[in-house]
């Protein structure tokens, strides 16, 4: 007897990798979203078209389905787990790898702040709304994940993502880059140094996740895993690839990160860096990347350059990038005149050596140089 499987949110990036990867698996697979967009899928792939993130329009929508396995990569998580209670035997849900956590001065991180990357094993979510009331919701939605596996409503498991990256994404991060670059732009802003990590996760390797998590059952039961690519990038390596993929030459035009406003929608959250590790799903889960980074980080580039978004359209918005060229040019006038004017007579700092190499018996330390006896 196959087996049933619901796919909420099944028309987004993600979501026709896993619906092959159920079928292949011997599911018959239903997907639930908006209906806003449509993707092509196999024909035996049955479509549910309501709004996932209220608790009538998701039950109104379900009617009285049940299924095997629910895949939640959509919606709201604690409106999922409610509705889906006692409808399903198990579900993977999909949740962020950041907004959840504690704010960074959380005294249960420690008297040196939160860590970077935080520890899987030891991982505190916002309880306080003065620090985020969006971090106080997602947070209060993976507990009503796991309070609801605790009653036996279903299995859960929860993969925490960081930002997705590759073809077909709703805000694509490379585009405020990729537009930039095939606009003739050949300065570019960035900001302190751009030496700023961030964990991703390629498009390709958060299907294998989800299904490594369906395959393994007994492992992925009742846990969260951050699911993350194994390898990171500063800022500037991955500006410099894409100029590279473009076949051109770039000059970044450095910045404190409060000036070099042009480049905040690619940085995103601030200078900080904002890393997770991914140890737990390599270890339990058996993940690793399945695409190296520059054919993904790659693919992402040739896509955007075969399906430009529309300038000024739904995916610029949500980048929230002007790409106001006039006062990019402005700024780094201004910022070169600074640097023109502006003059330190300090005296160069000289790196020293810590340790004593002496070139005769009973030489002391010394900085550098001659040494002395």
């Amino acid at each position: 007897m196959s087996r049933s499987a619901l796919v909420i949110g099944g028309a987004g990036p993600t979501g026709p990798g896993v619906v092959r990867g159920l079928l292949d698996r011997g599911f018959d697979v239903t997907i639930l979203h908006g209906g806003q967009h449509e993707v092509e899928l196999p024909a035996e792939v049955r479509h549910i078209h309501t709004d996932p993130h209220w608790p009538d329009t998701l039950g109104a929508g379900l009617g009285r389905a049940e299924f095997d396995l629910v895949v939640a990569q959509y919606g709201r998580l604690a409106v999922t787990a409610q509705v889906l209670a006692g409808r399903t035997d198990r579900v993977v849900a999909v949740g962020g790898a950041h907004g959840s956590l504690a704010h960074a001065a959380d005294p249960r991180w420690g008297a040196l702040g939160r860590p970077a990357p935080p520890p899987e094993e030891a991982e505190h979510l916002e309880q306080d709304p003065a620090h985020g009331t969006l971090a106080v919701r997602m947070a209060a939605a993976e507990q009503a994940l796991f309070d609801a596996h605790a009653a036996g409503a279903f299995a859960a498991t929860l993969l925490a993502y960081p930002v997705v990256y590759g073809p077909r994404q709703v805000a694509p991060h490379e585009w405020c880059i990729v537009r930039r670059i095939l606009d003739g732009r050949r300065r570019i802003v960035v900001a302190d140094g751009a030496i700023r990590m961030e964990t991703r996760l390629y498009t390709e390797h958060a299907v294998h996740a989800v299904l490594l998590a369906v395959d393994h059952r007994a492992a992925a039961s009742g846990q969260k895993f951050v699911v993350a690519d194994d390898n990171l990038f500063t800022m500037r390596q991955r500006i410099e690839f894409i100029a590279a993929r473009l076949g051109v030459d770039v000059e970044l035009v450095d910045m404190p990160y409060p000036l070099a406003t042009p480049c905040h929608p690619y940085w995103r959250h601030g200078p900080d860096h904002r890393l997770r590790g991914n140890a737990r799903s390599r270890a339990e889960l058996g993940y690793a990347d399945t695409t190296p980074a520059a054919d993904a980080l790659g693919a992402t580039v040739d896509w955007l350059v075969e399906h430009p978004p529309v300038p000024g359209g739904p995916e610029e918005k949500r980048l929230g990038d002007r790409f106001d060229y006039a006062h990019e040019d402005d700024l780094m006038e201004r910022w070169a005149a600074v640097r023109r004017d502006w003059s330190d007579d300090a005296d160069p700092f000289r790196p020293a050596h810590a340790y004593r190499h002496p070139r005769r018996p009973g030489e002391t330390w010394h900085p550098g140089g001659t040494a002395t006896p």
